[in-house]
């Protein structure tokens, strides 16, 4: 089978991740690299493949099968754009866009085009996400009631130092973390309807909030309660429990996610699962029956690349259509104005 050609536009941190699975993938090779800052020429040679400048310049002499946008989120629906003109898949990588009006421009378009739009939500393919998705939506824990999750991380100060736009509005935990989340409870527990927030910037002092504390509601009438901070010293996030990004410390005995239902709960990623015996056994004086499942643990990254690889081929629709990417986009910025004035937001529906 003939390898399918997949270029890389962006040539930054998460850019050049993109590059490393592609370069290991027995389903694709790496056709081109598009990026005009100068560090690009490095990353282009040692990977051995032309640089571009801009997208135009690669289509006028090359069109791969395949594009991954890793640009900056400002440019990922001019770029999508493009692809979508030149009739080449793309992978969008999150943000599907930087404001919500410009995801609709985005999702018009690729529907007007029936173009092949994979939003980059890599947790989405996790083989975890996907086992928990199972437990809820198939009736294991009974009725869905509620569900308890976290992201709290201390990201290092070398960080704002770095890039001193993070202590700006815009920059914050908010609009840069909590989308992954976001498309994480949306696939565990249904559309979130509305949201209710209060923010904090008690400790790092920067003008944008480095703790919120956020309420749901979902489409089926369960609620949720979510702890968002990069400034608190807790274990309690995806990736420091997942165990999946090898780059951080993990710990077996932490868990992100507690979905909770009419006739048991799990606890999400180490899928501690708690049941009745019985519906009628539902009581607080009756033990639970106590399980913990099993699941694979690997790079959510390179089985989404898989999964695009076989979009590409025609053998699978999307997993995150561009429709998802702007729903996850809407509910995220519904809690930035939820936090910033305090009212509850009624989250609109993506059609």
């Amino acid at each position: 089978m003939r390898k399918i050609r997949i270029a890389v536009a962006g040539a930054g941190l998460i850019g050049r991740r993109h590059i490393e699975l592609i370069q290991a993938s027995e389903a694709c090779s790496l056709s081109a690299i598009v990026d005009p800052a100068p560090g690009a020429a490095v990353v282009a040679r040692e990977a051995d493949v032309s640089l571009y400048k801009t997208l135009g310049d690669m289509f006028a002499k090359d069109r791969p099968d395949g594009i991954i946008l890793a640009t900056p989120n400002q440019l990922h629906v001019d770029n999508a754009l493009e692809c979508i003109n030149a009739g080449v898949a793309a992978l969008v990588e999150k943000p599907l866009a930087h404001t919500v009006t410009e995801g609709i421009r985005l999702c018009a378009a690729a529907e007007r085009a029936n173009a092949s739009i994979l939003a980059g939500h890599d947790r989405r393919h996790s083989p975890i996400l996907a086992s928990a998705r199972r437990s809820a939506q198939h009736g294991t824990l009974g009725r869905i009631v509620a569900v308890m999750g976290s992201d709290m991380p201390h990201k290092p100060d070398d960080d704002y130092d770095d890039a001193p736009w993070r202590r700006e509005p815009g920059g914050g935990p908010i609009l840069i973390n909590m989308i992954h989340e976001v498309d994480n409870l949306r696939s565990l527990c249904g559309e979130i309807v509305a949201v209710q927030a209060f923010s904090s910037n008690a400790i790092r002092g920067f003008p944008v909030e480095d703790t919120v504390a956020i309420n749901l509601r979902f489409a089926n009438g369960a609620l949720g309660t979510f702890l968002l901070s990069d400034t608190a010293a807790s274990a309690r996030s995806w990736e420091q429990t997942s165990q999946e990004n090898k780059s951080y410390a993990s710990y077996a005995d932490e868990d992100c996610y507690v979905i909770v239902g009419t006739d048991g709960s799990l606890a999400v990623p180490t899928m501690r699962l708690k049941t009745y015996a019985k519906k009628e056994d539902r009581s607080w004086w009756k033990p639970f029956r106590t399980s913990i499942g099993e699941v694979d643990r690997v790079d959510p990254l390179e089985r989404q690349l898989e999964h695009f690889c076989a979009i590409i081929r025609g053998e699978a629709e999307p997993l995150v259509t561009a429709r998802d990417g702007l729903q996850d986009l809407r509910v995220t910025d519904a809690i930035a104005e939820a936090a910033r004035t305090g009212k509850i937001i009624n989250v609109e529906l993506t059609s």
